[in-house]
């Protein structure tokens, strides 16, 4: 079943790890040896979870790298399909 404009993985990220440990970004970036630009472009829904971020995090978080990658393709599909219509493309079939 799909979600309903699943939030976008930075949100969850902020609010279900960093903020209950009380973290701020630049300490979480550090720990995750990324740029505070980096993490915070996740935080602010600017960027996604790239596969690498995904294992950053679950090393981090003690999560798994799969959780992060189905939130952000969730989030992206959720957003790709509200835009189907505007696609033009033609539909293939066998001849």
């Amino acid at each position: 079943m799909k979600m309903h404009n699943p939030p976008h993985p930075g949100e969850i990220l902020r609010e279900l790890c960093l903020k209950p440990l009380g973290l701020t970004v630049t300490q979480a970036a550090e720990a995750l040896d990324v740029s505070r630009k980096t993490l915070s472009g996740i935080l602010n829904g600017r960027a996604g979870i790239s596969p690498e971020m995904a294992v950053r995090l679950s090393l981090a978080f003690g999560t798994s790298a799969e959780s992060w990658m189905n939130q952000q393709t969730q989030y992206d599909l959720w957003h790709m399909e509200r835009r189907r219509k505007k696609l033009h493309v033609a539909k293939l079939s066998a001849a």
